[in-house]
């Protein structure tokens, strides 16, 4: 009976042992060495006993004087309820106990339990679920009833690994495999991927997780310069439901399609479509209007898009965006260098679609460009134009009075705007809450006084590097009592 229960024990522990060193020994950077001095104990044969962490089935239960279990204080760390002194540190593994084992075990009487253990299923699963990955993997270990808890498949709905020396493809093939055994093959739980920043992830990691997780709604991959088109065309191609795509920093990343063979699967009512709503495209320089245009031809439902500091798109581009993709409610053209007046024509068509809007250092954008958003976006709630160098009053004048409901604005280092487009900002958009006018050089208090006397709403103001009096400072932290005011006038305090 010990000996098929140390079987039963051994090959249980052996999983989560594995996946909490694949997963946890990354994170570590102080590998901990195990003690030299191990007290033994006459009934077990040395050949049999090793040191380990702890793992589920694997720990011997502390029902004997001199071996003992550790178990989890109520603030996560690790506690030795033993009452032997001879081995404080350490924990006693049994890989193949002998058949006197089981003997020595039946004193349980004396066994005392930690305050944690006395919790019911229900609230431990509870305390677990708000875990991060490799913390749950790690409490697989404790002891077969939290190794229990640990894989219920309601904590699994997310993956979440962080971390530039982790490995996260194998990480990923781990995890998956032990979530795939009561679901052969697949992890029907599974909806969100986390790996953001994990450098060593590559697309021997995305082929897992296509293969195994066809529920998935959520991959976030920020940061994976080795990911490449094959791996996230076979991801939105096996995963049919996802909607949230993080892609920024994937510089190999030039387009997103389904496969081949999935459009060849498809029934010509389907036709080639993904369902990705949000997708983040940041720094991914490789990216260029022939891809753009593929993307925005296969994700028509795009809500949320993202393509800051890819220089690469111009005009062109735009003009397929707004052609397939009419749902686009966020859009950010940051550092988009070469988008022009052109470019933002072919934006306002969404017309009352689009809520947010950030072309920061465009430059080659002007008030023509800014008219066709004013004219044909009246629901715009937010606004970059950061850095648009040929933006003057006239444009804030058009913007002003076409949208009325603009909530945030950020027209910093445009030297052209001046206190009368201010004033035309404070008749018209009443609500505004945010306002930068950071190195605005003509900027002086009259326009400040307009905003504040007219915009009560507004939480924060950035006048850094204007020339400002600190009375205007003053007037405006009298009128607005809950705006935050950054500034760099010394006199002001």
């Amino acid at each position: 009976m010990g000996a098929n229960n140390g079987k039963q024990y051994g090959s249980e522990g052996k999983g989560s042992s594995s996946i909490s060193s694949d997963i946890s020994s990354s994170t570590d950077h102080t590998p901990t060495k195990a003690p030299k001095n191990v007290a033994t104990n006459e009934g077990l044969d040395s050949s049999t006993r090793t040191l380990s962490t702890p793992s589920p089935g694997l720990i011997l239960p502390s029902k004997s004087s001199s071996l003992s279990s550790p178990a989890l204080s109520s603030n996560g760390h690790e506690t030795n309820s033993s009452s032997s002194s001879s081995a404080p540190a350490e924990t006693v593994a049994v890989v193949h106990p002998q058949p006197g084992t089981h003997a020595r075990s039946r004193q349980s009487k004396s066994h005392h339990h930690a305050p944690i253990d006395l919790l019911p299923d229900n609230t431990l699963l509870q305390i677990l679920s708000h875990l991060p990955t490799n913390q749950l993997c790690r409490c697989a270990r404790v002891c077969r009833r939290w190794y229990n808890l640990a894989w219920d498949p309601r904590l699994w709905s997310t993956i979440r690994l962080t971390g530039e020396l982790i490995y996260a493809d194998r990480a990923i093939r781990v995890l998956t495999h032990r979530l795939c055994q009561d679901t052969p093959n697949v992890c029907l739980t599974l909806e969100t991927v986390v790996v953001n920043g994990c450098k060593r992830l590559t697309d021997r990691g995305l082929h897992v997780v296509a293969q195994c997780c066809p529920e998935l709604r959520r991959l976030e991959v920020a940061g994976c310069y080795n990911i490449s088109n094959e791996a996230v065309f076979e991801v939105v191609s096996r995963c049919p439901n996802l909607e949230h795509l993080n892609l920024s920093g994937c510089s190999k990343v030039t387009c997103i399609s389904l496969t081949q063979e999935a459009s060849l699967q498809l029934s010509p009512l389907h036709g080639q479509q993904i369902s990705i709503h949000y997708l983040d495209m940041t720094d991914c320089f490789s990216l260029e209007d022939e891809g753009l245009r593929t993307i925005a031809s296969h994700c028509p439902r795009l809500t949320h898009l993202y393509l800051r500091r890819c220089t690469r798109l111009t005009d062109e581009a735009l003009r397929h965006l707004a052609l397939h993709c009419p749902t686009i409610r966020e859009l950010s053209l940051s550092d988009c260098r070469l988008v022009g007046d052109f470019g933002l024509r072919e934006v306002a068509r969404l017309e009352g679609c689009l809520r947010y809007l950030s072309v920061a250092h465009c430059t080659r954008i002007t008030d023509v460009g800014m008219r066709y958003v004013a004219r044909y976006c009246p629901r715009l709630r937010y606004l970059n134009a950061r850095g648009c160098e040929g933006l003057t009053d006239h444009g804030l004048g058009h913007l002003a009075r076409s949208c009325p409901k603009l909530k945030s604005l950020d027209v910093g280092k445009c030297p052209l705007v001046s206190d009368s487009g201010l004033e035309q900002l404070a008749m018209y958009c009443q609500g505004l809450r945010r306002v930068s006018l950071r190195a605005c050089e003509s900027v002086t208090g009259r326009g400040l006084k307009a905003l504040a006397a007219n915009c009560c709403e507004l939480q924060l103001l950035n006048v850094q590097d204007c020339e400002v009096s600190p009375e205007a400072l003053r007037f405006v932290r009298r009128h607005c009592r809950r705006c935050v005011i950054e500034h760099t006038n010394p006199a002001f305090y």
